[in-house]
């Protein structure tokens, strides 16, 4: 329902020289989905529903806490406890009342998959990082669909960028998870995303990334870092401006350390890359004092 005195042409026309009437008219009858509204989820909703993107597909089981605060849009005293998709949904019909959002309170589901992309031109992950299974997933059905599929990791006061599509390297391949330990894929998830590791530089308590507990330091300037990459790689995808390179193409652009990188990588299929993941595994796995067969005994790769 339009709201009181909204005009979608009033609304983005300062979008207008950067982009033309018919394209500001492309973006508006797109459809991105996105699994997660909460660390760059929620920003990513927020900044293309300001590009003028009309139509949405949001996800996500969770209400908002305190330990959301940091780094979560919408994470505000006035929305504690409060489930992330209606707040996230509100919030972007604030700024487009015409927008059309479908929301998926249960988050994304191997049963609800081919509902949630049905329709969809674009994915976008805002999945927790410790959430692998239905990534792996969500991932490995739009290559089936032919849907582009981006991933922003706020690493650091960075963010680390890869963008997936039919014709590229697969997700699977470019991260190698098949039949290693949850522990061990989440150091490939992390080692894949950001393959150079320069945010080490000036992170001051290693100890804060703590994969036991899923736990992991973030910074909202990582998070809205994030946004702002994928939304303009979204709208050169959408509009056929400039040159999007998909995996094994890998960006990583670091605003503390005043660095950008841009390259092939070959993932964690890599001679080097995989040696690089032993010894890191073996260093914490030591410091952690457990085993190998201790912590997240089980290949979970399917």
């Amino acid at each position: 329902m339009m709201g009181p005195g909204f005009s979608y042409a009033d609304a983005f026309d300062r979008n207008l020289g950067w982009f033309t009437d018919t394209e500001q008219q492309s973006l508006k009858a797109k459809t991105v989905a996105i699994a997660g509204m909460g660390g760059v989820g929620g920003v990513h909703l927020l900044t293309l529903a300001r590009l003028g993107v009309a139509k949405f597909k949001i996800a996500d089981l969770d209400a908002f806490e305190i330990a959301n605060f940091n780094r979560q849009v919408g994470a505000m005293m006035s929305t504690l406890d409060q489930p992330k998709v209606e707040v996230l949904a509100r919030m972007a019909h604030d700024i487009n009342p015409e927008a059309e959002i479908v929301q998926f309170p249960g988050g994304v589901t191997p049963e609800n998959l081919d509902s949630f992309l049905e329709g969809v031109d674009l994915f976008i992950d805002g999945f927790d990082f410790f959430v692998l299974d239905i990534r792996r997933k969500t991932f490995a059905r739009c290559r089936e669909l032919g849907i582009a599929a981006m991933t922003a990791a706020p690493v650091g006061m960075g963010v680390a960028f890869l963008l997936f599509t039919r014709d590229s390297m697969s997700f699977e391949d470019y991260f190698r998870f098949e039949g290693r330990s949850e522990f061990r894929q989440y150091l490939n998830f992390l080692m894949g995303l950001a393959p150079s590791g320069m945010h080490r530089a000036y992170l001051v308590d290693p100890k804060r990334l703590d994969i036991v507990r899923r736990k992991a330091p973030s910074t909202m300037i990582g998070v809205e870092l994030c946004a702002a990459f994928t939304a303009a790689q979204a709208v050169k995808y959408f509009l056929g401006r400039g040159d999007v390179k998909p995996a094994p193409f890998h960006y990583h652009f670091d605003a503390y350390l005043n660095k950008f990188q841009a390259g092939r990588r070959p993932g964690n299929n890599g001679l080097l890359q995989r040696l690089k993941g032993d010894a890191a595994e073996r260093m914490l796995r030591k410091q952690l004092g457990i085993g190998s067969a201790e912590l997240f005994p089980s290949a979970t790769g399917r």
